[in-house]
């Protein structure tokens, strides 16, 4: 087992001429919760899918428990992804029976119990659910999963406050102690109380990583404000890469 969960060395990926990651240098302990945190377009997304391995780097290497991307790390790392893949029709029973075909380490038992305190019933399809409940049903399958890293991209975009209050609750009592969580996100005054620690994100190139609690004694401010502070010139730039 190695030290470090995650390695990134020199990574780096391009779409066209565009540097969506460069030459990024990082390494992520276990037993954290960690706030991947950037404006829209500053690359949050291409690093949660290429730590996936849903994309493959222009250069430079990714390493989770000392392996490159591949079937044993696809089986350790439990993924929430910035937007529903399931099918309209699908029902909440069905994506359980769904999890529990794919995934050795899906705790069912995990899932009923808070399935049932959302009060949504086995038999609710997909179709029928508002947006908030779509994120919740997507969350709680993710982290009944007993993983080593769960990424988690733009867990809280879009939702209401009770329903991000949820989420974060959710996050921080669920994942595997042993494991480490990776939250992508901007909207860091809502998700700052669950981390570990920070790793800002900026036009593809880490600028700063550190623990919260260091942070706050340093800076003498919230992770919050060193955020508007760091990226306060920096424009909205649509969606993120």
């Amino acid at each position: 087992m190695d030290e470090m969960l995650i390695r990134l060395h020199g990574l780096t990926k391009l779409y066209g001429s565009q540097r969506a990651l460069d030459g990024v240098d990082l390494e992520l302990g276990r037993g954290k919760i960690v706030g991947l945190l950037g404006p829209n377009g500053s690359g949050k997304t291409t690093m949660i899918k290429l730590l996936c391995g849903l994309l493959r780097p222009t250069a430079g290497e990714v390493l989770i428990d000392g392996a490159l991307p591949g079937p044993y790390t696809k089986s350790v790392i439990s993924y929430l992804p910035d937007r529903m893949y399931f099918a309209d029709w699908m029902k909440t029973s069905d994506l359980v029976d769904f999890f529990t075909d794919f995934y050795a380490d899906f705790d069912r038992k995990k899932a009923a119990e808070m399935f049932s305190a959302l009060n949504i019933r086995p038999g609710d399809r997909i179709r029928t659910m508002s947006k908030g409940t779509k994120e919740k049903v997507q969350l709680v399958l993710v982290m009944s999963r007993r993983a080593q890293l769960y990424l988690l991209d733009e867990p809280i975009a879009g939702v209401d406050p009770a329903a991000r209050d949820f989420i974060l609750s959710t996050i921080l009592t669920n994942y595997n102690e042993s494991g480490t969580v990776l939250i992508s996100t901007h909207l860091i005054a809502d998700v700052e109380r669950v981390l570990d620690e920070a790793v800002f994100l900026q036009n593809g190139h880490v600028v700063r990583h550190d623990t919260v609690d260091h942070i706050r004694e340093l800076e003498g401010k919230s992770v919050d404000q060193l955020f508007r502070e760091i990226f306060r010139a920096v424009p909205y730039q649509g969606g993120d890469l």
